[in-house]
């Protein structure tokens, strides 16, 4: 065999490196999406953050779009836009699990990975949701709420009942307060609207055709905006447990006005979320429309759970200091 002189090989190496590094997985055309609702919350904001890192990391583009506002249809026409695009990938927090159903559905038959993140839509054929066990969640602020109303008393509860994370969160809530004498007396729709939310939090308090011991804020814009009204109507003794760390929310914990609140990873959900699309992309089952819940061999999970923590005052000044 004829041997090949090391100046030789040393020159193929350099050659087949250079060849590598090059070459890489990711096309100059690939694009993914992250499509919510009311995206100027810093909830959102976080998310953003989270994608944006994990673009970085993984040297692809990747945008959030949605509605500025808490709106079902509009975030539904813009996640048909998107899907228009061919993207590599979405991921999306559905505002209303039903109104997004036939749009996922017709993603994934176009070959379009899809993705759930924050608000799941169960009844789709997306592929896996990444986010908060909201149920758990729930619990988690019941808790709160048992200890602190001493197992009695009457809650009022300010959510969004369309989504379906809200919906889990709540039957948490009911759970932790099961077998004591608290009772949620009043579900209030605020529409993702903080206006709404100090709206008929002034209202109740003001019509006084009840009395109320404590509010549970289901979502994130809602425990700042009843620790505000309390506050200008110099209320003390109501607990409120809120959700989400938002500077506002932060602030009325400090002031011993919001008990607490559940605080989520949005930042996790997106980055992790973009690179369980960008693996998708690359390795694409040879089909999207099954019933991956039901395949015990399934390539994909059906949750991936990004946890949760209990804030309150006691742990405060450590969450802040992280997020510096």
């Amino acid at each position: 065999m004829r041997s090949i002189p090391l100046k030789s090989m040393s020159g193929m190496f350099l050659m087949l490196l250079a060849s590598g590094c090059s070459n890489s997985r990711h096309e100059t055309t690939e694009h993914y999406y992250l499509v919510a609702s009311n995206i100027k919350l810093p909830y959102w904001q976080a998310a953003l953050a989270g994608l944006r890192r994990g673009a970085g990391d993984l040297k692809v583009k990747a945008d959030m779009v949605g509605p500025d506002t808490y709106d079902p249809a509009e975030q539904r026409n813009m996640f048909r836009y998107i899907v228009s695009k061919k993207p590599a990938g979405i991921m999306v927090s559905a505002a209303d699990p039903v109104l997004m159903k036939s749009e996922i559905n017709a993603a994934i038959a176009a070959g379009i990975p899809v993705i759930t993140i924050d608000s799941d839509a169960p009844g789709s054929q997306r592929l896996f949701f990444i986010g908060t066990n909201n149920y758990q969640a729930g619990i988690a602020g019941g808790q709160v709420l048992v200890q602190r109303l001493n197992r009695k008393g009457n809650v009022v509860v300010l959510t969004i009942p369309a989504q379906a994370n809200l919906v889990e969160r709540m039957r948490g809530y009911e759970a932790a307060v099961a077998g004591t004498d608290i009772k949620f007396v009043q579900t209030v729709d605020i529409h993702g609207d903080p206006a709404q939310a100090f709206d008929k939090t002034m209202e109740i308090i003001t019509s006084g055709k009840q009395t109320v011991d404590g509010f549970v804020c289901l979502e994130a814009t809602a425990g700042k905006e009843v620790a505000d009204v309390l506050s200008r109507r110099e209320i003390k003794g109501k607990v409120i447990v809120a959700m989400d760390t938002d500077d506002g929310t932060l602030d009325w914990i400090e002031k011993d006005s919001i008990a607490a609140t559940v605080a989520q990873k949005p930042f996790t959900m997106a980055y992790y979320g973009l690179r369980t699309l960008d693996d998708l992309h690359h390795t694409m089952p040879a089909k999207l429309d099954m019933n991956w819940s039901r395949d015990l061999q399934s390539l994909m999970p059906s949750v991936i759970d990004t946890g949760s923590a209990l804030i309150d005052r006691t742990n405060l000044n450590t969450i802040r200091t992280a997020r510096q």
